[in-house]
């Protein structure tokens, strides 16, 4: 707690006198320019990821980066992604997952949280990605396996996605984009699901222009 408490006076000192204008044109609203929904995972930090200072990014974080589809019941998932769609206005929706996420590997050894009722429930709504990897993948290898779980969840996130009222209209009028994302910590990369050619790709600088999310399914195996 001590070194949250020296942060935050490190903060007041340092960071906010520095962008003090910034700060206070914040006060008077926001703008963002993406919902970024992500895991829950302390060794992922969107901000730092994406070169994004605060304002720019709407961030949506849970265990396994979980959208519950619609009809799951009240969540504050749909209306944090309501808000952001109907009233922000964002034009883009990212869902990043990312490297070792215990998760993913917990929705594939259910054993693990036996003994956490809510953990085993929220997973619940990941469970057509259990159902993918039991019957596409069963022969790879534990670590293998873990790999693709991360891309498919990422995959079977976005359908999720567009069962939300809101999103579903706003995609039937072109005001948003759906991206898939994977963050690999131990190298920095983050790799985009490529609709061209079904599989998750190195984002690369001149990938700007790469086409948004429209294919629900993985092409072919790819480890990253």
């Amino acid at each position: 707690m001590q070194k949250l408490v020296k942060g935050i006076h490190h903060f007041q000192d340092q960071i906010f006198s520095s962008k003090r204008e910034m700060f206070e044109r914040l006060h008077h609203g926001q703008q963002p320019d993406a919902l970024f929904i992500t895991c829950a995972d302390s060794r992922i930090n969107p901000n730092l990821i994406t070169h994004t200072e605060p304002g720019e990014l709407f961030i949506l974080r849970n265990a396994g980066n979980i959208v519950p589809p619609h009809g799951a019941g009240t969540c504050g998932e749909a209306a944090t992604i309501e808000y952001a769609v109907a009233v922000l206005g964002v034009r883009d929706i990212i869902v990043c997952g990312h490297s070792q996420c215990g998760a993913m590997h917990a929705l594939l050894a259910p054993e693990k949280v036996a003994d956490l009722p809510s953990v085993s429930g929220w997973l619940s709504h990941a469970e057509a990605t259990r159902n993918i990897l039991k019957e596409n993948y069963a022969h790879l290898d534990d670590e293998a396996k873990a790999n693709v779980a991360i891309q498919e969840n990422v995959l079977v996130q976005l359908e999720n996605l567009k069962t939300l009222p809101s999103v579903a209209s706003a995609l039937a009028r072109g005001a948003i984009n759906l991206h898939g994302w994977v963050y690999k910590i131990q190298t920095g990369e983050v790799f985009a699901f490529d609709p061209e050619k079904g599989q998750f790709t190195p984002i690369l600088q001149e990938d700007e222009a790469r086409p948004a999310y429209t294919n629900p399914r993985l092409n072919a195996l790819q480890s990253i």
